[in-house]
């Protein structure tokens, strides 16, 4: 993973004053040894990035760390090769444990350790939901070195599988931190340190977390180190960002013109709801565009069939919610489409950091409707920059307008029938068809004429007085 140069800043044990490090120029010279120095050779890792240069040395050393690092920094190599490195040296059973808020990256953080400690043989067991218990079980049994998974399903097995514990563990680490420490997961996140020894190491790694005492307290972190190898919410640089100002109605016509025009490009385009992930999917399918859905309400099989077709490049369309915007890592994606305006700001850093990564370049463009200028604007405010506006000729996009209409009509009386398909059915599988999932969630669009604050929406003008 290429290093800009810059140095990176370390701040010990909550103190406010920092210190510059240099980034060293190789693995080996941070104390990690020849064998994985070379494993992360071989996979094309030549020199450390920021936050592994910050955190990798402190963590060899024994201290619990924190780590704040831009999306694609390579925050998983910065808790890996430690974790490794320490296996190597007293090897046992669940060694390790780490948590992901989200299935795909779960799979993803255990394919690296897997890559990483290939010569030293680690195995690896993935505790997702989704996926049969049993044989989650059966892998248990096996005794694995390390655990990643999520938070709940890692519970249903403390819970529930005989002779599994993880009174042995040594290190635990909370992947995308912030979110694992937000009220979603607080519960099975409490169960989970009450399950586990109270000596240990314990990593926290996020491209944006909050600081609040009482939630890192209640993590456990002992005379934490907090590396920060970017500013508390930011983008990288190689990332051009864009937006444009589009009416609702028109939304759909300008998401085709932008794909058109980078048809060349593997693109990620990210939605609000399952069921637009589906329409749009569709839509663009009968425009002739190569585009594949993935949503929370799809099955895990064909989540991951989803992800696994658009890394193979069969296709080169994902359209997405919010589940696939953390942590992963498919370096070919050129462009980010924000379809719709995330309403919480940080769920954009995630997003657009899907692109862009280990110094790629990239282009991430938000279609900003006139109910979404509020939103739009708390994300300028929150990475502190005025973004420039996407280029486009309304006149040339509008020659869309037809054949975008005709292919959404027949797209919703597919999925329409998909539906009252699924209605005949006495019994599902589990593994029902991708409409029939979107539309459970709905065709209700948002229609409402007013922003969430209640405040009538901002367009044209009071948009641009918004912004100054």
């Amino acid at each position: 993973m290429a290093d800009d140069g810059d140095d990176t800043f370390t701040s010990l044990g909550g103190d406010e004053s920092s210190e510059r490090l240099k980034t060293p120029l190789t693995f080996g010279s941070l104390g990690v040894c020849g064998q994985l120095a070379e494993a992360c050779e071989s996979l094309g890792w030549k020199t450390p990035s920021r936050i592994q240069a910050g955190a990798i040395p402190h963590a060899l050393e024994g201290r619990d760390v924190i780590g704040l690092a831009q999306t694609g920094s390579g925050k998983t190599g910065a808790f890996a090769l430690p974790i490794i490195q320490a296996l190597m040296e007293n090897p046992h059973p669940f060694f390790a444990c780490v948590l992901s808020p989200t299935r795909e990256l779960a799979i993803q953080i255990s394919q690296q350790f897997e890559a990483l400690g290939s010569s030293i043989g680690v195995k690896c067991t993935v505790l997702v939901g989704g996926i049969d218990m049993m044989a989650q079980a059966v892998s248990l049994a096996k005794r694995p070195h390390v655990i990643v998974g999520t938070p709940g399903r890692l519970l249903d097995h403390l819970s529930n599988t005989k002779g599994f514990s993880l009174r042995m563990l040594k290190y635990l680490v909370l992947d995308e931190a912030d979110r694992l420490l937000n009220m979603d997961f607080e519960k099975a996140i409490d169960d989970i340190l009450k399950a586990i020894p109270r000596e240990r190491k314990t990593y926290l790694f996020s491209a944006t977390m909050t600081k609040k005492v009482g939630k890192l307290q209640r993590a456990c972190l002992k005379n934490p180190v907090k590396i920060e190898a970017s500013s508390k919410y930011s983008t990288v640089d190689t990332l051009k960002q864009q937006f444009r100002l589009v009416p609702a109605k028109y939304k759909d016509c300008y998401l085709v013109y932008i794909l058109t025009e980078m048809s060349g490009s593997t693109s990620m385009v990210f939605t609000r709801t399952c069921a637009s992930t589906q329409l749009l999917a569709l839509l663009l399918r009968n425009l002739g565009l190569n585009a594949i859905p993935i949503s929370g309400q799809m099955s895990q099989s064909k989540r991951l069939g989803a992800l696994n077709k658009f890394k193979a490049g069969d296709c080169n369309i994902l359209i997405c919610t919010d589940v696939a915007s953390r942590g992963l890592d498919i370096p070919t994606v050129d462009l980010v489409i924000n379809y719709d305006i995330p309403s919480n700001s940080k769920d954009y850093i995630h997003r657009v950091g899907r692109t862009a990564r280990a110094g790629r370049s990239g282009l991430a463009v938000s279609l900003v409707n006139q109910y979404e200028v509020e939103w739009f604007i708390l994300i300028e405010q929150l990475i502190g920059k005025k973004l420039p506006e996407y280029p486009a000729v309304e006149a040339e996009v509008l020659l869309f307008l037809e054949r975008v209409s005709d292919a959404k009509r027949i797209s919703q009386m597919r999925i329409k029938e998909g539906v009252q398909n699924g209605k005949r059915r006495k019994e599902g599988d589990g593994d029902d068809d991708e409409e029939d999932e979107a539309v459970r969630y709905s065709m209700k669009a948002k229609t409402g004429k007013q922003s969430k604050t209640g405040k009538p929406a901002k367009t044209g003008r009071s948009f641009k007085k918004a912004r100054s």
